[in-house]
């Protein structure tokens, strides 16, 4: 009789113990976020290869890595690289964040201000963290992007993208968006383009009201 329980009970937990993986390595919604951390080297992420690595790596550390991951980043023509455009580079959505709410469906309603979700509440980091905004300590609500507000590159000759995403000095400038929609700049309210950061080291973006992060989407 003993032994018929001792069979049982292991039984019992090998089955829990079976749920629990199933539970563990069941997929992600996942396919939107801003960066927990940056490159920790201002507005230098190595280049948008670099960016998409930072987002291939947190996706992946989120339980995602089975997706290809983007940075929502713009970059200027150079050399042979022709312009690059934030909302080509993002796969056709829709896109989901930690909490499993749907951000957009598409890019179209990603770039329409009365659709998407992107806002505080909804645009979380990779472990579902909310990302601090206007009015809180300190206040990093200034996401890069380089972008205008329908997702094309920055217009402006001037430095938009901090040398395509390689620069980490005093001057220069990166487009960012305000993921709270609020502050100030041209379009304070948006996400994606609302003014241009005061430099490109961490020190600088920091100082604008930022910390060196962007947005990751999932483009598969």
């Amino acid at each position: 009789m003993r032994r018929t329980l001792l069979g049982m009970a292991l039984l019992g937990l090998g089955i829990a113990a079976g749920a629990a993986r199933v539970q563990t390595q069941a997929p992600t919604t996942l396919s939107f976020f801003i960066t927990s951390a940056g490159s920790g080297d201002g507005a230098n992420l190595g280049g948008l290869a670099g960016a998409d690595a930072i987002c291939q790596k947190l996706g992946a550390a989120a339980g995602a890595g089975n997706r290809t991951w983007r940075a929502y980043l713009s970059a200027k023509a150079d050399g042979a690289q022709p312009a690059v455009n934030a909302k080509d580079r993002i796969g056709t959505g829709p896109w989901y964040n930690a909490k499993g709410v749907l951000i957009a469906q598409n890019v179209a309603d990603l770039h329409n201000e009365a659709v998407t979700k992107v806002g505080k509440e909804n645009s979380l980091t990779e472990k579902g963290a909310v990302w601090n905004g206007r009015g809180d300590t300190p206040n990093m609500h200034d996401i890069l992007t380089g972008s205008n507000m329908d997702g094309t590159l920055a217009s402006g000759a001037g430095d938009v993208t901090c040398s395509n995403w390689t620069s980490n000095k005093g001057d220069g400038s990166a487009l960012v968006g305000h993921h709270d929609r609020q502050g100030g700049g041209a379009n304070p309210n948006s996400w994606n383009s609302a003014h241009p950061s005061k430099g490109c080291s961490q020190a600088n973006l920091v100082a604008t009201g930022g910390a060196g992060a962007f947005y990751c989407f999932a483009a598969k």
